[in-house]
């Protein structure tokens, strides 16, 4: 039996890995290869197992990253290869963790040879927050820690691929190239979009390539990973949603986001990542906000009148956990009753990430 293709995306918290796979699965489905997908969280009810669920055979890793879950890892990838028969086998890990290619890559080519092949490492770069972290400009918003573990993925990566070509200008690509080139000579480096799909056939060609990847390994400070971690407050949460007139799923997620993104933006908490998706019996809406001076973006649209449904939101943001689930809470409520709205929670979460304890952990490469 021929290996399967193994393609982990990595990238900061916003830089679009789940547009990225859902676009690069796509391709593969439409020249008739069976893909699976694996999301990673440090809890559950993930809005990105969701979207992937609704394209192929999909998973989830969590309570930590695949460094600490490696074994959960290996064994959701041969279950999903046992029910599927997979390809290729798309893997999303946590966008705050770090140091993958000595304690996942490595560990994968070492112990499963025969079982995985693993593709060049790509980690892709939201443009706007990479301009403003390589160029030194208050560390993105976050302190030196987090950016730290931004320019450490940045270390261990085969290619870097800037997300989001659409919204740059020629002036914007020119200044992140001398940015990326400067900091990161020896890195490969691709401009592409994945909403649009812009670019994406040049960094499908650079993951099909031979050869051994995976093989830079970078030397991290864990004390300092760790910290930059707990820097960020966690929340996912789900609610059920009734109401007595129906609503538009689009229009009430977007108002559910932009309402959260206003009370963020008054504390001056930084957002790492703001994602919503909102499921109902007439199809579903998915929105998300990548900063805190960005804007909320749909990324999946159901303009069909409902009476029910059941959002989902995962927020990672630079504040206390419990008071992101205050504001969260305290927002989202008020959105609801503005549109005769009543929810109930099912679940919520919110914590910080604790210090990451590898499985394995290799100094060199193979």
């Amino acid at each position: 039996m021929r290996p399967v293709r193994f393609v982990m995306v990595g990238g900061f918290l916003g830089a679009g890995k789940t547009t990225t796979l859902l676009g690069l699965a796509r391709h593969y489905i439409q020249q008739g290869r069976r893909v699976a997908l694996i999301a990673n969280d440090q809890a559950d009810h993930l809005v990105d197992t969701a979207l992937f669920r609704s394209l192929a055979a999909a998973s989830e890793v969590a309570g930590g990253c695949f460094c600490c879950r490696l074994n959960d890892l290996i064994r959701v990838a041969e279950q999903l290869t046992a029910q599927q028969w997979p390809d290729i086998i798309f893997a999303e890990p946590v966008g705050s963790c770090t140091d993958l290619v000595a304690t996942v890559i490595q560990p994968l080519k070492r112990f499963y040879p025969a079982q995985y092949q693993v593709a060049p490492y790509v980690v892709l770069l939201d443009p706007h927050r990479a301009r403003r972290i390589l160029s030194g400009e208050r560390f993105g918003g976050f302190s030196p820690k987090v950016a730290y573990i931004f320019h450490k993925q940045l270390e261990e990566a085969d290619a870097v691929a800037v997300n989001k070509l659409d919204l740059l200008s020629d002036a914007d690509v020119q200044e992140l190239r001398q940015l990326l080139q400067r900091q990161y000579p020896e890195k490969h480096l691709f401009f592409f979009s994945a909403r649009t799909g812009q670019g994406l056939e040049e960094l499908i060609r650079f993951q099909e390539l031979p050869g051994r990847y995976g093989t830079h390994i970078a030397e991290v400070d864990y004390d300092i990973y760790a910290e930059g971690e707990a820097e960020l407050g966690w929340l996912n949460a789900i609610a059920e949603l009734r109401a007595e007139l129906a609503f538009i799923p689009d229009v009430l997620l977007t108002a559910v986001l932009n309402r959260i993104h206003e009370a963020l933006q008054v504390s001056g908490a930084e957002v790492a990542h703001l994602k919503g998706l909102l499921h109902t019996t007439q199809g579903s809406s998915a929105a998300n906000l990548v900063q805190l001076h960005g804007r909320v973006e749909l990324s999946r649209c159901c303009a069909q009148p409902t009476q029910w449904g059941q959002v989902i939101l995962n927020a990672r943001v630079a504040c206390d956990p419990e008071l992101l689930w205050q504001t969260v809470r305290q927002a989202t409520e008020a959105v609801f009753r503005e549109h005769g709205v009543t929810a109930h929670w099912l679940t919520y979460q919110r914590f910080r990430p604790a210090r990451p304890v590898p499985i394995h952990r290799f100094a060199e490469a193979t």
